[in-house]
């Protein structure tokens, strides 16, 4: 499937949302790329579990690669678990809490297989999807260290408002 595929499956009534994935996929800004596009797009979609999404968003995402793939499958996965864990520090508010090591393994955030930015992208879309604030303040401060310009971090951002629009009007169709 393409995204003309993708965007047939999105009812009318959703159109803004047909057209915003169309858009954002194809919006070339300077530091953007293919792979962090589409790397953002597949790692959010595994967020959603719309497995309609899923499919649509693995053969579209293809070109870029098995590592890519891999990559967010590593993403989405960790960062369930990370959003979770460290949502619950950020509002628990409890100063003796945060200081307790997390004993949770996250080697695939050392060693992503693919550029640490783009890694970190994905990363920072998913969190926003999950809602966890201390990882999207964590990730974009890892972004900034490697010189990634706001408008790319705002496009990987805004590429995890769509995918989830779009899991939702798969879910409503």
């Amino acid at each position: 499937m393409n995204i003309d595929g993708l965007k047939d499956l999105i009812k009318d009534y959703a159109k803004d949302v047909r057209v915003n994935v169309g858009n954002l996929l194809a919006e070339e800004i300077p530091g953007s790329s293919a792979e962090k596009r589409l790397g953002v797009f597949l790692a959010t979609a595994y967020a959603t579990k719309n497995a309609d999404l899923i499919k649509a968003a693995e053969e579209i995402a293809a070109p870029i690669g098995d590592a890519y793939g891999n990559a967010a499958k590593t993403a989405a996965t960790l960062m369930a678990m990370n959003n979770v864990y460290y949502r619950f520090l950020h509002l628990n508010e409890d100063p003796a809490m945060e200081k307790l090591p997390a004993k949770l393994r996250m080697q695939g955030l050392a060693a992503p297989g693919i550029p640490k930015d783009d890694f970190e992208l994905m990363s920072l879309a998913v969190s926003a999807f999950n809602g966890c604030g201390m990882c999207m303040k964590s990730h974009r401060l890892v972004l900034e260290k490697h010189g990634v310009d706001n408008l790319v971090i705002q496009q990987a951002v805004r590429i995890a408002a769509v995918t989830a629009s779009v899991a939702q009007a798969l879910e409503i169709n």
